[in-house]
C-alpha cells in the first residue's frame, strides 16, 4: 500500500477564516475550503508504508523553536504560460527557512531524492484552469493582505487523498516545536 504524503503548517482558524474571506473576483476559480489551507514545507508524493514509517519516525528527532509568520499580499504561479493557482505569500522568515530546510534533509535521509523546486512559501486559495477568469481583480484587491502575525509551534504530516471534488488531507501525526 502507498501513502501520498507531505509536510505542512496549518495556520489557525482565524487566519483561515480571513483567507476564506479573499475567495472571490475570480470567475471559475475552485476555491479551497477551510480543510485544505495549509503551508507545504514539502511535497513527498506516493511512498510505501516502510518509507512512510520512516519519514513519520525520523522527524520525531526535528528540533525547531516555535516562530511567527505573517501573510503579505497574494500571487499566483503559471503552468505553461497560463496562471495554474493563486496563494496568499508568506512574508519572509529566516526560521521558516531553516525549518523547511531541515525537513527537506529529513527526506533525503530517508532516500527521498532532493527538492528541485524552489521554496517559495504560501497557502495556495485556488486553483485555475483555462476557463479561469481574469486574475487582475482578485490580484489588485487583495495585493495589500496583511494578516498575522501567528505562533507556529507544530508541523503536520499530511496524506493526500485525491478526489473529484478536491483533494482531502488527513494529519497523520503532529509535531511540536522541542529545543534545538
Amino acid at each position: 500500500m502507498t501513502h501520498r504524503l507531505f509536510f505542512a503548517l496549518r495556520p489557525p482558524a482565524p487566519l483561515r477564516d480571513a483567507l476564506i474571506d479573499t475567495m472571490d473576483d475570480l470567475e471559475n476559480a475552485r476555491w479551497q475550503d477551510d480543510d485544505q489551507l495549509h503551508l507545504t514545507l514539502r511535497y513527498i508524493g506516493e511512498v510505501d508504508a516502510h518509507r512512510a514509517d520512516d519519514l513519520a519516525e525520523e522527524a520525531e528527532t526535528l528540533a525547531f523553536e516555535p516562530f511567527e509568520l505573517s501573510i503579505a499580499g497574494v500571487g499566483y504561479f503559471e503552468r505553461k504560460s497560463r496562471p495554474s493557482s493563486v496563494w496568499a505569500r508568506i512574508a519572509p522568515s529566516e526560521p521558516l527557512t531553516r525549518l523547511q530546510a531541515r525537513i527537506e534533509r529529513l527526506c533525503q535521509r530517508c532516500g527521498l531524492p532532493a527538492e528541485t523546486r524552489k521554496f517559495t512559501p504560501h497557502i495556495t486559495l485556488a486553483r485555475l484552469n483555462a476557463a479561469a477568469g481574469s486574475l487582475a481583480p482578485f490580484l489588485a484587491r487583495n495585493e495589500s493582505l496583511a494578516l498575522g502575525p501567528w505562533r507556529v509551534d507544530t508541523y503536520i504530516l499530511y496524506e493526500s487523498f485525491l478526489r473529484e471534488a478536491g483533494s482531502l488531507y488527513d494529519p497523520v501525526v503532529t509535531y511540536h516545536a522541542k529545543a534545538e
